[in-house]
C-alpha cells in the first residue's frame, strides 16, 4: 500500500533525523565549534553582538523558521503528490547543504563582505543543528497552520526583526546576492 501524501511516518522522521546528525558529523570535520568559543550555551541569545549564530536561537531564528514556511510551499506545489514526509527530508536536506555551504571560508567571507556582519566567523556546530530544527519546525507549522496565518507569521517576524536588528531573511539574501550600500548603511545605523 503506498503511504498517503498527507502522512509523515517514523521512518521518514528519522531519515530526516539522520540528515541532521550527518550535517553536524560534517561540520565537526570541518572544525567549526561545537558551541559558543565564550564557553556558554544559551537557550536564547538576544544581543547583536559576537554571541549570534553561536547559541539554540536568537534574532537570526524567525529566518529558519521561514525557511520551513518557504520549503513547505514548494514542497506542495511541486511535489504535492509525494508523502509529506519525503518533503520534510527534503527540506532538511536543503536546509543542511545550507548549513554546511554557510560555514564555509567563502561564504563566511561574503558575509564579511558584503553585509553588515563584520566580525561574522560562521556557526557553532549547535548553532546550526539547532537552525536545522528551527526550519523543520516552520515546515510542520505550515503544514498544519492556514495558509494566510503562515503568511501573517511570516511577514510579522520578517517586520519584528526588521525593526529589531535591521536584517532580515529577505535582506539577508538580497545583501548576500546584490549587496546595496545604502542599505548596508542604514543596517549600520548611519
Amino acid at each position: 500500500m503506498a503511504p498517503r501524501t498527507g502522512a509523515l511516518s517514523v521512518r521518514h522522521a528519522a531519515i530526516a533525523a539522520g540528515i541532521a546528525v550527518a550535517t553536524v558529523v560534517v561540520l565537526l570535520a570541518m572544525g567549526r565549534p561545537p558551541i559558543c568559543t565564550c564557553g556558554t550555551v544559551e537557550l536564547w541569545h538576544g544581543a547583536i553582538d559576537a554571541g549570534n549564530s553561536q547559541h539554540i536561537a536568537d534574532w537570526y531564528t524567525p529566518s529558519h523558521i521561514i525557511h520551513g514556511f518557504l520549503f513547505y510551499a514548494l514542497g506542495w506545489l511541486l511535489l504535492r503528490r509525494r508523502p509529506v514526509g519525503e518533503r520534510l527530508i527534503l527540506a532538511v536536506a536543503i536546509e543542511s547543504a545550507w548549513e554546511i555551504l554557510e560555514n564555509t571560508p567563502l561564504v563566511i567571507d561574503r558575509y564579511r563582505e558584503a553585509t553588515i556582519a563584520l566580525g561574522y566567523a560562521g556557526d557553532s556546530v549547535l548553532n546550526s543543528a539547532a537552525d536545522i530544527g528551527w526550519m523543520a519546525l516552520g515546515f510542520l507549522l505550515a503544514r498544519r497552520l492556514p495558509v494566510l496565518a503562515t503568511i501573517a507569521i511570516a511577514i510579522g517576524f520578517e517586520l519584528l526583526t526588521l525593526w529589531v536588528i535591521r536584517d532580515n531573511l529577505t535582506l539577508n539574501v538580497l545583501m548576500l546576492l546584490w549587496p546595496v550600500e545604502a542599505i548596508r548603511s542604514w543596517q549600520a545605523g548611519g
